[in-house]
């Protein structure tokens, strides 16, 4: 049986609890996570919502890739990333981070080093939907 993914993509909310008990294991002595919500402003300017895209195929493998560097990387146990796509209102978690480590400096500092990757080299796009009625990509595709 494979193992099962550490990046994926979700088109509906997820319960990070159910994540963060996945990555349970008795080495570890430490576990760091991050969360990020979609927030009301950006850049001066309210928001309203908005509206990930991804290319699919590509993030996942991206993700997973991040992921085992990772563990390559730092003295880390395990770790695991959801990032949501399609439409999100203010307050919906984003995207979810964990990491298990024997010690608090490698998962604090692996889970800090994923998501900062994720952001960088994974094929997500966010399209912010303003109150004045307006739109804009953020990371247009290129």
């Amino acid at each position: 049986m494979a193992e099962p993914a550490r990046f994926r993509l979700a088109d509906a909310p997820f319960n990070a609890a159910a994540l963060r008990e996945r990555l349970l294991d008795h080495r570890a002595g430490a576990f760091a996570a991050f969360e990020g919500w979609v927030r009301d402003h950006n850049e001066g300017r309210r928001v309203a919502g908005l509206r990930y895209e991804a290319y699919a195929a590509l993030a996942e493998r991206e993700g997973e890739a991040i992921l085992a560097d990772a563990l390559r990387q730092f003295a880390i146990v395990d770790a695991a990333c959801v990032h949501r796509i399609g439409d999100l209102a203010l307050g919906e978690q984003a995207v979810w981070v964990g990491v298990a480590a024997a010690h608090r400096d490698a998962a604090f500092s692996a889970c800090r080093w994923i998501i900062d990757e994720v952001k960088s080299r994974v094929p997500i796009w966010k399209h912010e939907r303003y109150v004045q009625g307006d739109a804009g990509w953020l990371h247009p595709p290129a």
